[in-house]
């Protein structure tokens, strides 16, 4: 029997945040707006307006050159990292996984989307000192299962951030049942592999912790346990195997006394996590005849396993540039029209904020609810958002490409 990798499609982030007006033509009326940029100079980047833009996360691995896997909005002059990882078939853990980090020029603000953590057990004892002695890929090992409560405390917050102090966590049912009915959608379209003779239990949490005298973290994480019996034909007993898959493991570091700020920037870029539709499918086609067939691994880099699954990753890739080079401007189609359920962080995204539907000249766009203005340049990569009802970006930098978007439903 071989621990397999218990995917779970979800990560984030890339957009532009608000500005100001300030400019009024009737000076005789009111001599403080004279000045544009007296006025203007008084809107500070951070305070009243946040600025995304959107970062592209690259396959690099999977295909024979890379491919736009996820986008993300993050604000703007934000340094940006990711990996698209892969485990071969054939090796424990096998599949994909992905990581994010991304943090502030002055390093008093980061995000970090950490990779998905998997982990087997069995209660057969033949079995459970043959698994103990593997040699396990990163992010995969052996052990027992435990909740997201027990992980967040014995696990997540010690390996990742040494022993900061807790001040707050509590378990998040609202993301649980989101993740249920995301999971019971994979199960009905994976019903004729037998999933539906397994049992799954999820948990999640979010915390606030203290990591110095002048620095805190707002942390997410979800656990899933996949339960399996497994009869003994001979002898009529059984044994159990879990898959446990720690996910949606999420640390945003800020200042003291700037945790509202924090989540709203937190929830817009949650919000914005945009999956490829046509490297999802391929991906997902790939593993699937993984699932299927025996295959063999391969050493060296990883590439598609056979003529039919490798020309159908060319023709994602000559799809979507054909689609890109057809484009009036550069709004990939699959970032407009993706619905919330079919991103990543669809399980945070409404219990840290509500999500609003806005337009522009590119159409309607799903945005975080955590600011009451937005404005865009219809482009599909930048965003302002702000709170202030004075501020106008296209006065504050005297670009009248930035046009204020309405919420629609």
């Amino acid at each position: 029997m071989k621990i397999k990798f218990f995917h779970i499609s979800l990560v984030v982030l890339s957009m532009t945040l608000l500005r100001c007006n300030g400019q009024n033509n009737n000076a005789s009326k009111n001599t403080n707006q004279s000045n544009p940029k007296s006025i203007t100079s008084n809107f500070k980047e951070g305070q009243d307006y946040v600025e995304f833009k959107r970062a592209r996360i690259l396959d690099k691995i999977g295909f024979p050159k890379p491919v736009e896997a996820y986008s993300i909005l993050i604000p703007n002059k934000w340094s940006f990292q990711s990996d698209i990882l892969w485990n071969a078939p054939g090796t424990i853990c096998a599949g994909n996984n992905m990581s994010i980090k991304t943090q502030s020029p002055d390093g008093k603000y980061s995000y970090e989307y950490l990779p998905n953590y998997i982990w087997g057990f069995i209660t057969d004892p033949q079995l459970e000192e043959f698994y103990r002695q593997q040699q396990y890929p990163a992010f995969c090992t052996y052990g027992e299962p435990m909740n997201a409560m027990a992980y967040f405390k014995n696990v997540f917050v010690p390996n990742e951030l040494g022993n900061p102090q807790i001040l707050e966590v509590k378990e998040n049912s609202k993301g649980q049942q989101l993740l249920y009915e995301q999971l019971e959608r994979n199960l009905a379209n994976r019903a004729q592999y037998g999933t539906g003779q397994s049992k799954n239990y999820i948990t999640c949490v979010t915390a606030t912790v203290k990591l110095s005298p002048t620095q805190e973290a707002l942390m997410l994480c979800s656990v899933l346990i996949n339960e399996t019996v497994i009869p003994n034909q001979y002898d009529g007993t059984y044994a159990k195997s879990y898959i446990t898959a720690a996910t949606d493991r999420m640390i945003f570091k800020y200042p003291v006394g700037e945790k509202e700020k924090a989540t709203n920037m937190l929830a817009v870029m949650a919000a914005s996590f945009r999956t490829n539709t046509d490297w999802k499918n391929t991906v997902n086609a790939f593993w699937k005849n993984v699932s299927e067939q025996s295959w063999r691994n391969h050493l060296g880099k990883l590439q598609m396993m056979d003529a039919q699954t490798a020309q159908m990753g060319r023709d994602a890739i000559n799809k979507g540039q054909q689609n890109l080079n057809n484009m009036d401007t550069n709004m990939r189609s699959w970032e407009v029209k993706q619905a919330s359920q079919d991103r990543m962080h669809t399980n945070f995204i409404k219990t840290i904020k509500e999500v609003e539907n806005y337009s522009d000249a590119t159409g309607k766009v799903e945005l975080s609810s955590a600011y009451n203005h937005a404005w865009s340049r219809s482009d599909g990569s930048s965003f302002i958002m702000s709170d202030n009802p004075n501020f106008d970006p296209s006065s504050l930098f005297q670009d009248q490409q930035w046009k204020e978007m309405k919420k629609v439903e």
